[in-house]
């Protein structure tokens, strides 16, 4: 899943990246509430955490246009605002959930998990299913009926990102969007290899699951 993390406190912003990518999550990091809007309007993302106190352009302003230009992707607001009138006023904006700084770790994962439920079954916080093939979150692994293979990283996002959407035909440029970034200069023929990667592995497992190309397009998991 792909975060963007809205922060101008680089430290923090640096960190909560890094926390953030250990939990096998992909994450874009912006400084200033307009560099944030304008990569939170690309709509790629499956969440935002938002600190409201920005240079540039405030969190709240922020939220604001991006609720009016329609995007409706799960905001977690981040702020050292404690006051209930701040808390009300971020929700009102729009926001899903509010997370006051300072915070625990584990209580700031649960929340953005809260956020970014997937379309797949979901086992436990740590595990998704597709037709019998379970994906572990915890593990960096795949498994069906008792036997399991490990992931890459790349190769985890890209699983994930096709359990989120079953029968739905990606195209490569969003697989790219949501993995890489909408900036990357990455070539088609990258997803190629992780696609030809996962079908090995899947195979490997023998798992009832195939992903299917749509040729000239993108991929889609069966």
């Amino acid at each position: 899943m792909k975060l963007l993390v809205v922060e101008d406190e680089i430290q923090l912003a640096d960190a909560l990246s890094e926390i953030l990518k250990r939990n096998m999550y992909s994450v874009d990091t912006a400084y200033d509430g307009i560099s944030g809007l304008d990569n939170a309007l690309t709509g790629v993302y499956d969440c935002i955490l938002l600190d409201i106190m920005l240079p540039g352009m405030d969190g709240m302003e922020v939220l604001r246009r991006l609720r009016s230009e329609k995007v409706s992707t799960p905001v977690l607001l981040l702020t050292a605002r404690s006051e209930v009138d701040d808390k009300i006023n971020g929700l009102d904006c729009g926001a899903d959930d509010y997370l006051t700084k300072p915070f625990v770790t584990g209580e700031l994962l649960a929340r953005v998990r809260a956020l970014t439920r997937r379309k797949g079954e979901i086992i436990d916080e740590n595990r998704v299913e597709f037709n019998g093939l379970e994906l572990h979150k915890n593990t960096c692994s795949i498994s069906y009926g008792g036997s399991d293979v490990k992931l890459s990283l790349k190769e985890y996002q890209i699983m994930e990102l096709l359990i989120a959407n079953p029968h739905q035909i990606l195209p490569k440029e969003r697989i790219i969007e949501k993995i890489w970034g909408y900036e990357s200069d990455i070539e088609y023929n990258n997803i190629e290899v992780y696609i030809s990667f996962l079908r090995k592995k899947i195979s490997v497992i023998s798992a009832p699951v195939q992903i299917k190309t749509a040729r000239g397009i993108g991929y889609s998991l069966e």
